[in-house]
């Protein structure tokens, strides 16, 4: 079984505790951002659901931009490694 793609980027933080990242995403016609930090994510403009189980992103969703920060994540002054990456340019890191 495939991972979906919040899998994988859940697994790429796992295997770079350094990193947090930004997602920003699209779902039909609502804008989302995603932080994912050593496995796991979490949306920071909408409530989480609180089930691990239930994933944060849908196939569905359209993936604008990833960023690459380093941790610990200060949102008053984020140190970033990579910023605006599209989804493929994340593929080639996972």
């Amino acid at each position: 079984m495939s991972l979906s793609r919040i899998q994988q980027l859940e697994q790429y933080t796992l295997t770079h505790p350094q990193e947090v990242l930004l997602i920003t995403v699209k779902i039909e016609e609502d804008m989302d951002q995603l932080m994912i930090f050593k496995g796991f994510s979490s949306s920071i403009m909408k409530p989480t659901e609180f089930n691990p189980d239930v994933p944060m992103l849908s196939d569905q969703a359209n993936i604008i931009s990833i960023d690459r920060i380093k941790s610990p994540y200060n949102p008053n002054d984020p140190n970033y490694i990579e910023k605006g990456l599209t989804w493929k340019q994340m593929e080639n890191l996972l």
